[in-house]
């Protein structure tokens, strides 16, 4: 079997792999999400806390933040909002509300996106409060003298409404006489500024640290996929910080990244909840910062400040930024601009970063272009196999090449097979004579992969693609083809449950274009290949079946590609295509 072949058949059993990973992900979410409560070092993890919150130590870490409000009950979420202490939230892109009780950013809707393609389909809900099923919010506070001021007070606010024209500072004061101060800001896009300030009143100095913290449910997580992280994240010394899934840190109970944060938080597939202490430059003393795991399918990201003496008639002041909303690449870009050490990594967008963002941009520009996103990725598809042709012209000539000295290659080594070295000198010298460079066949396919794959992902990453409509019933491109064949489309009735067994047209025509592309590749295989590249496309098109409509899009239309670009090299080497032939099994016989 030639080097073609051999990398073809890598580069499949690698899909195959990730479409496996990928769909025993979507079918069985639970084992990825649920069930972390009951992990033992979760569970050791959350009676530690406990413990530590019980005594109250004199010096506190971030471990301890929140954990004196004890299990929060189950709470209805029109009946949570309802309540009159909210200061009212609205940006052109952000609307929900502050609660004064706590001081939570806890309702935050996203005015851009609909939770789903319905017409009748609300925002996208990124925050909800404490004990509603989707809980999510984000808390600003401060630890006084080595305790926690407490999470449940009532906050009193000097504005009905938060915009970007419009700050609304919150305050209160204890028994002692030192009065919390939160003035909250934001933008026109996801960026709340909240300045924690401190003024001590009272007869004597106190020690004063601010904190912030992030708390969320996975329960409506997305999947966490080799391609689009899904968890903990953040930038630590400058380096990105991502290892864990959920259940991962479920597992381990609590992670403190190593040097100072530049900024922390949650991600999802397109949407991010990140805490920046300071200028997002790690230039600001933080006692500790990191990740826990609280139990019950909740985890926390959090930051607590160094501690700070505040004299009797002194303050203090720190500012802490949040970002809640979208993952676009270019909104994250311009914070990362602006000073916020890799911002925009909060995207996966991992090695070939230099591939997919200019493919992002060619993407959004074809479909601002032709209008539609679907016929954008074919466009795309296009302009890129078209850039990549010549190297595959390439590596297609020196293929041909091969096959040419074949024979004079089974002539030497039949001459020389007790010697091998002899063997491989004359092989070398043939190689010579006859300007044929063996490693010049794999090499153009090798620097295509980087580029096909960075395609692959803009595809997942982007939120470019997602509630964009196709054609017809694909009305969703980042979603899975809704078109079941197996009950006739919605003839039947009777709905196919989502998985390998939803097969729709793009995942037919994605089995029938690759076995086209097998088709044309009739080099010499034994049977047990024969057969496994006969039942290839069949198997991938069922495991490829539950993946996004766009990717599906993307493959049949690379395919339609590899087809038509076989052909016509084959047209160009026609002793490729005969000596594939002749070495095919059955050749000749009969």
């Amino acid at each position: 079997m030639d080097n073609r072949n051999l990398l073809l058949a890598v580069v499949l059993s690698g899909l195959l792999i990730l479409g496996w990973d990928v769909g025993m992900r979507y079918f069985y979410p639970e084992d990825s999400i649920a069930g972390q409560a009951t992990s033992p070092a979760a569970s050791q993890s959350a009676a530690a806390g406990q413990s530590a919150a019980a005594t109250q130590s004199a010096t506190p870490s971030a471990g301890n933040l929140g954990a004196d409000t004890g299990a929060a009950r189950k709470v209805d979420l029109k009946t949570a909002l309802a309540s009159p202490n909210r200061v009212r939230v609205d940006t052109p892109r952000l609307t929900g509300s502050i609660n004064l009780v706590g001081a939570r950013i806890d309702d935050i809707e996203l005015k851009d996106y609909r939770e789903t393609v319905k017409k009748d389909s609300g925002p996208v809900r990124l925050f909800a409060p404490e004990g509603t099923p989707g809980q999510y919010f984000a808390e600003f506070g401060f630890v006084a003298g080595g305790v926690r001021q407490p999470s449940g007070a009532l906050w009193q606010a000097d504005g009905a409404r938060l915009t970007p024209t419009t700050p609304v500072t919150l305050s209160r004061t204890d028994a002692s006489g030192i009065t919390y101060k939160l003035r909250f800001s934001v933008d026109a896009n996801y960026m709340i500024t909240v300045s924690q300030s401190v003024t001590n009143a009272g007869a004597a100095a106190a020690i004063v640290q601010p904190f912030a913290l992030i708390k969320r449910t996975d329960t409506n997580a997305t999947i966490d996929q080799y391609v689009s992280h899904s968890g903990p994240v953040g930038v630590f010394a400058d380096t990105l910080w991502d290892p864990h899934s959920y259940k991962e840190l479920a597992e381990i109970g609590e992670e403190s990244p190593a040097g100072k944060p530049d900024w922390l938080g949650f991600t999802d597939q397109y949407w991010l909840a990140a805490l920046i202490p300071g200028d997002g430059k790690g230039n600001v003393t933080v006692d500790d910062a990191g990740f826990r795991s609280l139990g019950g399918n909740l985890f926390r990201s959090d930051l607590l400040y160094g501690a700070t003496t505040v004299p009797a008639g002194g303050s203090l002041t720190q500012e802490t930024r949040l970002y809640a909303g979208a993952k676009e690449s270019q909104t994250l870009d311009q914070y990362e601009n602006g000073g916020i050490t890799y911002f925009g990594k909060a995207i996966s967008w991992g090695w070939f970063e230099i591939f997919e963002k200019p493919i992002l941009w060619l993407l959004r520009t074809l479909n601002g272009v032709v209008g539609n996103f679907g016929v954008a990725i074919i466009l795309l598809t296009v302009v890129i196999r078209a850039l990549m042709f010549p190297i595959a012209q390439k590596g297609f000539a020196s293929m041909a090449s091969m096959k040419a000295v074949q024979p004079k290659m089974k002539e030497i080594q039949e001459r020389f097979k007790d010697d091998k070295q002899r063997q491989q000198q004359e092989i070398m010298k043939l190689y010579k004579d006859e300007k044929v460079y063996p490693l010049s066949g794999c090499l153009p396919m090798l620097i295509q992969i980087p580029v096909f794959f960075a395609l692959y992902k803009v595809l997942v990453l982007a939120i470019d693609m997602r509630h964009k409509p196709f054609v017809g019933w694909i009305t969703d491109l980042s979603a899975p083809d809704p078109a079941h064949i197996l009950n006739l489309f919605g003839l039947l009735p009777y709905e196919v449950p989502m998985g390998f067994l939803a097969i729709g047209p793009l995942a037919v025509l994605l089995g029938i274009t690759m076995w086209l592309t097998f088709r044309l590749n009739p080099s010499a295989m034994d049977p047990v290949q024969q057969q496994m590249f006969a039942i290839m496309p069949w198997i991938l098109m069922f495991v490829m079946a539950p993946f996004a409509a766009g990717l599906l899009l993307y493959w049949v239309t690379s395919n339609l590609l590899t087809v038509a670009q076989q052909s016509y090299l084959y047209s160009r080497h026609p002793q490729l295509k005969a000596a594939n032939a002749a070495a095919a099994p059955g050749a000749g016989k009969g």
